[in-house]
């Protein structure tokens, strides 16, 4: 079994920080992309940013330059640095990780439970 838990959303004002973080344990070989999405009400899930094992970083282009995706390979944690929030950044933010459980089993995705971002104007 594969857990992630998210932690470090909460209620912030328009321009404040955030910083998410997300843990991956259980069975566990290695990692590959983890990557931070986000779905406000009404709107479909949409990729925030993710990082590769190597360190190769993407962004939506709504949050380059305020947001920032690193990892600790050590520890299968993920982190979200949010800078200049704004209100539609408003959002469920949840976690994802691809995981190999074995040397040779495929990878395969894990999605925490998210955790919720409100940022007021």
């Amino acid at each position: 079994q594969v857990q992630l838990v998210e932690s470090g959303g909460g209620l912030v004002q328009a321009g404040g920080s955030l910083r998410l973080s997300c843990a991956a344990s259980g069975s566990i070989f290695t990692i590959n992309t983890m990557s931070w999405y986000r779905q406000a009400p009404g709107k479909q899930r949409e990729l925030v940013a993710g990082i590769t094992s190597g360190g190769l970083t993407n962004y939506d282009d709504s949050v380059k330059g305020r947001f920032t995706v690193s990892r600790d390979n050590a520890k299968n944690t993920v982190y979200l640095q949010m800078n200049s929030l704004k209100p539609e950044d408003t959002a469920i933010y949840y976690c994802k990780g691809e995981v190999r459980r074995t040397f040779t089993s495929r990878y395969t995705d894990y999605w925490g439970q998210g955790t919720q971002v409100t940022v007021s104007s």
